[in-house]
């Protein structure tokens, strides 16, 4: 299909200052978007991302929490985007099994507060939801569609798959176009430290240069299906310029152990991963997703989009990106 460019439209993206927002920020400012976008905190760490992309003067930033319907009433009346993009929420996995309140508010309550006040706003208001392939829980060797029953084992997978049903029931209870982009992991240089692929990037990063520090990890045998961030964005825009809605998974479809990730990491640097690397029981999760397999066909046939990155690809943008920062300087 033939995407134009939809200039002089407005969109509003709700949760601008992580990964995401940031990729999709400048993706739609090069369509000739007017770009909106809420953070819940607007203090100088969270909108690093968007100073270093020369973003910040040419978005209109808003102060708000999405999980409170007033303020997410107030900003789709106030901007009346034509799309609105939902990024927001706490993203961790890992973290969710700390902070599972606030993990299913900022996502689950924040989404359904979103098509709430798109329904009573204007119904015409294209939504797309981030969802993720934590809501489908193991895999095991079949590749998850978009039909496989979702079964979620993290608070994060349960909050995402709350929100996701609720996209399915006001698009079919109340018309709107209201869709879910099944991502499954996505990488880049703007992931924190927090997220297990950075931990282990930046590590390999200081050890390749010197440090005699150890890199400890939990459960190195999962798999998962990672991808590039940047490259990602442009499907969450396709799945919003289709006639009609439909939930789609975005992925690779190639799967990958993160003892894989880690060698190659290490590698960069010609350096044996197995001489760094520890394994700390204190980071081993119980319930914890083994393999994630992803099949992203229907992507490729109803947006023409596929991804043109591999997880080797990922490490090394990554990695690059690391040396040129002021700590490796």
């Amino acid at each position: 299909m033939t995407l134009l460019s939809p200039i002089g439209k407005k969109a509003l993206i709700i949760g601008i200052s992580g990964q995401d927002g940031v990729y999709l920020s400048k993706f739609l400012l090069s369509k000739g978007y007017e770009v909106f976008g809420t953070s819940r905190n607007i203090s100088d760490d969270r909108i690093d991302a968007l100073k270093s992309f020369d973003l910040l003067e040419k978005i209109n930033l808003i102060k708000a929490d999405p999980s409170n319907f007033i303020d997410v009433s107030a900003f789709v009346k106030d901007v009346e985007p034509d799309e609105i993009y939902n990024l927001s929420g706490q993203s961790s996995v890992g973290l969710s099994f700390d902070k599972p309140l606030e993990t299913f508010s900022s996502i689950a309550l924040a989404t359904i507060n979103i098509l709430e006040a798109i329904r009573i706003t204007n119904k015409n208001i294209k939504f797309y939801n981030a969802g993720s392939g934590e809501m489908f829980g193991n895999t095991g060797d079949k590749a998850a569609v978009e039909d496989t029953p979702l079964n979620p084992v993290s608070p994060y997978g349960h909050a995402k798959a709350s929100a996701t049903m609720q996209v399915s029931s006001y698009r079919s209870t109340y018309g709107m176009h209201a869709c879910t982009g099944i991502l499954f992991n996505h990488e880049s240089p703007l992931r924190p430290e927090q997220y297990v692929t950075q931990k282990i990037i930046r590590a390999a990063c200081r050890i390749g240069s010197g440090s005699k520090e150890k890199l400890l990890l939990g459960n190195i045998n999962i798999s998962r299906d990672w991808g590039y961030a940047a490259e990602y964005v442009e499907a969450m825009w396709a799945m919003l310029q289709c006639d009609e809605p439909q939930d789609i998974i975005v992925a690779t479809g190639h799967t990958s152990s993160l003892e894989y990730l880690t060698q190659k990491a290490f590698h960069y640097f010609n350096l044996d991963w197995k001489d760094h690397v520890k394994v700390d029981k204190t980071l081993l999760r119980d319930s914890e997703i083994i393999t994630g397999i992803a099949d992203p066909s229907k992507a490729e046939s109803i947006l023409g989009w596929k991804a043109s990155y591999s997880l080797d690809d990922v490490i090394n943008i990554m990695i690059k990106d690391t040396l040129k920062s002021e700590e490796f300087l």
